[in-house]
């Protein structure tokens, strides 16, 4: 499993990113804003409509440094990678499993089950730092319908049947989110989920996050040699990272959820970084997202012990880990993939 490196965040929307010898250039105009070793970086990533250019692609393609490309309100536009280098047997295995209805099930389970799970205990971690700030009782029942809802998976005989499993748990976790808002409540509100475009601050916060969230799962597949296009429980789309949307699903919560209720709870944000457009959609200033950037790194450096490994991890080597794991399962290392569950 390769190190996690720094990540290259040009937020900047008229910035163009070009290559110098062995050196990312940051310009703007005629000025070069910073100069970063292209050895330093794991990844870039750029939120604006100039470009980067070809040298600097085919570098980053060459050396497997993911480049991706996302519009300046932070939704995912294309990403560059090179000639694929992983184990044609391993990917042939995961070809074969997503054809078959069974066997994609079984899988899709873990990941739903992860999902649940981390759901699940977000809340109960809520219940047991700020009880006397919650509705105690909405909470817990959620919680006592998610652990139901947990037999209710294993027991899911095809991906349509654990669909509205899941989706349904997902409709009762939501049901208490806006709970979960501690602070700032009259410009950080929770009325259900708008995603193309955002139409609320907390919707443009978790869209930006999870996209995030999707490259960096994305960028951990193919490092282990797997086809991030290629899912079990989100179908082939052309485009679509289906298999990285997969893994996301049990850290969708634990990872991205709670982070941005971390934002707003701990008043790194605000309202003043948020603007609506006329057609209803929600976006960040530069600033607010220049600060839920630096915040988003610094949370990907804080450590937990991972409960399948006991060994500790930055929270950041998670889609590395759980992408290293499901690898192993298809090669037939481990009887079965486990989901990361949080407590």
């Amino acid at each position: 499993m390769r190190k996690l490196l720094n990540t290259l965040y040009v937020t900047t929307p008229e910035a163009y990113i070009a290559l110098d010898g062995e050196t990312v250039l940051v310009k703007k105009d005629e000025e070069t804003l910073i100069r970063v070793p292209l050895h330093n970086l794991e990844g870039i990533v750029t939120f604006g409509y100039t470009g980067a250019s070809p040298a600097l692609m085919g570098a980053c393609a060459k050396r497997n440094i993911s480049l991706c490309f996302m519009t300046a309100h932070g939704r995912f536009q294309a990403r560059v990678t090179g000639e694929s280098r992983g184990n044609v047997t391993l990917r042939k295995t995961q070809y074969r499993l997503s054809e078959s209805e069974e066997e994609s099930t079984a899988i899709a389970k873990n990941f739903i089950i992860g999902k649940v799970y981390n759901a699940k205990w977000i809340i109960e971690r809520a219940l047991r730092d700020h009880a006397v700030r919650l509705d105690v009782e909405a909470l817990k029942d959620v919680s006592i319908t998610l652990t139901n809802t947990l037999g209710e998976i294993k027991e899911a005989t095809n991906l349509e049947q654990l669909r509205g499993i899941e989706g349904k748990a997902a409709a009762q976790y939501f049901s208490v989110f806006d709970s979960l808002i501690l602070q700032q409540e009259d410009f950080f509100f929770w009325q259900g989920r708008s995603r193309r475009p955002p139409t609320d601050n907390v919707n443009a916060l978790l869209s930006f996050i999870y996209t995030m969230l999707a490259n960096d799962c994305a960028a951990a597949l193919e490092a282990v040699g797997l086809d991030a296009y290629v899912g079990f429980l989100h179908r082939d789309r052309p485009g679509r990272v289906s298999l990285a949307l997969d893994m996301m699903e049990e850290l969708r919560g634990v990872v991205a959820d709670r982070f941005v209720l971390t934002l707003i709870n701990k008043r790194i944000v605000n309202e003043k970084g948020f603007e609506k457009r006329e057609d209803g959609a929600v976006i960040m200033d530069d600033t607010t997202k220049k600060a839920v950037l630096s915040a988003w790194q610094e949370r990907k450096r804080e450590v937990i012990k991972h409960p399948f490994l006991d060994e500790k991890v930055e929270w950041g080597l998670m889609p590395f880990v759980q992408a290293m794991l499901l690898a192993r399962y298809l090669r037939g290392d481990l009887d079965a993939y486990p989901p990361f569950l949080w407590k």
